[in-house]
């Protein structure tokens, strides 16, 4: 039995094109586009999107569900995380498995797809993190990338945790030029920072606002400029995640103004929060532990702009959510043993779209940053990422002048606070179609756990 779906009526707003055309949708993928009144479309069910913008589903190419940190793990399942996703626009997560210390890379991927298989609201990939990069390790990988696992993160930061040297990561790096792999790195000299911990604590500093004091942007430029240094020299592509100090952004200016194939991520947190919110008293700041870590307000400007200019190409979230009773509390007397990471995979779009009447970045910019770009990057793209006969129909309705207000007591993810309460933002999701099929309906959820797949993925499309 065919599956027609029609929407009417919408503004398609894509990474390239703005248009006032009606999508229909057949058997989970996008069929045709036709201005509105042009075509005789006949479908079983007809979405009307008049004064509504009909965009693609969000890619969120950097989440944690069920993530082990710092003695806890993440407070969002695989079947929480994706349907908070779902509710806020997002139709795609890729997500991290963890090579086990001493264990291979293919236990690590096992581990996480029995996570996720038949839990999943929306679509998902996985990135491989290497805990060891071996000669095994290293063999391994490309036949990661043949299954569909094409990026690889590498730490420079947490020694002992996930940590890997320089040589290591150059041998990592030497392996993806040759198997088209791409390798992602976390950006922080994770050794200096350890350094700096030690005296805060000696010196009884304590509370969460030192976070962000001992992980200095200096050490996040440093292991910037180090990362690409070492993929220059390995002739391989890089993707820095989650860079938050303006100093790093120059670094990858610097480099993709030499033509290297180097790529940035930021997130939300580091575009809408700030060491102010570190600092709140009586240990509220502990909510807004993350590294690389927030940064005073005035590295902001830079962010904008990189995300304007291209030095910085996607938006994704590192949603690690830990809730503050019982989690983020573990470090109220010492800030080093608080559990990094924040909550954010339902708020990203919403908050882009703020962006947008804000005055930071356009209407396609949104889209590009946060749905096209990362699908291209990941090997999602034409799949997913756009609205185009044959990418799958994961389209969601947008109402880009209704008013909401960012809270822990409406949020869909599984924590108890919000990093935006009280947050007044204009624009929100209505209804969200994953292949064709409505998880959101009219405000209402209408998906199930397990209607989410496993998407294999090529490589990047960019390098």
């Amino acid at each position: 039995m065919s599956n027609r779906t029609l929407i009417t009526g919408g503004l398609v707003v894509t990474a390239s094109d703005e248009l006032p055309v009606d999508v229909l949708a057949e058997d989970g993928r996008v069929v045709a586009l036709a201005t509105h009144d042009s075509h005789n479309f006949t479908a079983d069910r007809v979405i009307d999107a008049t004064g509504k913008y009909v965009i693609p589903g969000g890619v969120d190419a950097h989440t944690h569900m069920e993530m082990p940190f710092g003695g806890t793990t993440a407070a969002d399942t695989f079947e929480t995380g994706t349907r908070a996703a779902a509710w806020g626009g997002t139709t795609t997560i890729v997500d991290f498995a963890i090579q086990p210390k001493g264990g291979t890379l293919a236990e690590g991927l096992d581990a996480w797809h029995a996570k996720a298989a038949g839990r999943c609201a929306v679509d998902y990939g996985f990135h491989m993190i290497m805990s060891d990069v071996n000669a095994s390790s290293l063999k391994e990988m490309d036949a990661l990338v043949s299954a569909g696992v094409s990026s690889f993160k590498l730490f420079t930061a947490y020694p002992g945790v996930f940590l890997s040297d320089d040589g290591q990561i150059l041998r990592a790096m030497q392996r993806a030029s040759s198997n088209g792999g791409l390798v992602m790195t976390h950006a922080e000299n994770g050794l200096a920072i350890d350094v700096l911990v030690e005296q805060a604590l000696a010196r009884g500093e304590r509370d969460p606002r030192y976070h962000g004091e001992v992980r200095k942007a200096l050490l996040e430029a440093e292991a910037t400029h180090r990362v690409i240094k070492l993929s220059q020299v390995a002739g391989a592509p890089l993707y820095v995640v989650h860079v938050s100090a303006q100093e790093a952004v120059a670094e990858l200016a610097r480099a993709r103004d030499d033509g290297l194939p180097v790529f940035g991520e930021t997130c939300p947190q580091y575009l809408f929060l700030s060491t102010d919110n570190l600092a709140e008293p009586d240990f509220e700041g502990a909510k807004y532990v993350c590294s690389t870590p927030l940064r005073p307000r005035e590295h902001q400007a830079a962010l904008w702009r990189g995300l304007r200019t291209n030095d910085l190409q996607v938006v994704s979230t590192d949603h690690c959510p830990f809730c503050f009773k019982g989690q983020k509390e573990m470090g109220r007397d010492d800030f080093s043993k608080i559990p990094n990471g924040l909550p954010g995979v339902e708020n990203r779009m919403d908050l882009l779209h703020q962006a947008v009447v804000d005055g930071h970045i356009s209407r396609r910019r949104w889209i590009e940053v946060a749905c096209a770009t990362p699908a291209r990057m990941f090997g999602l793209y034409p799949r997913k990422g756009t609205i185009a006969p044959g990418a799958d129909a994961d389209i969601v309705i947008y109402d880009p002048h209704a008013e909401q207000t960012i809270s822990a007591q409406t949020h869909h993810m599984n924590v108890d606070y919000s990093a935006y309460e009280g947050k007044r933002i204009t624009g929100r999701v209505e209804t969200v179609l994953s292949r064709g099929v409505p998880v959101i309906e009219d405000r209402v959820y209408a998906g199930r756990a397990g209607h989410g797949s496993y998407v294999p993925r090529g490589i990047c499309q960019y390098a």
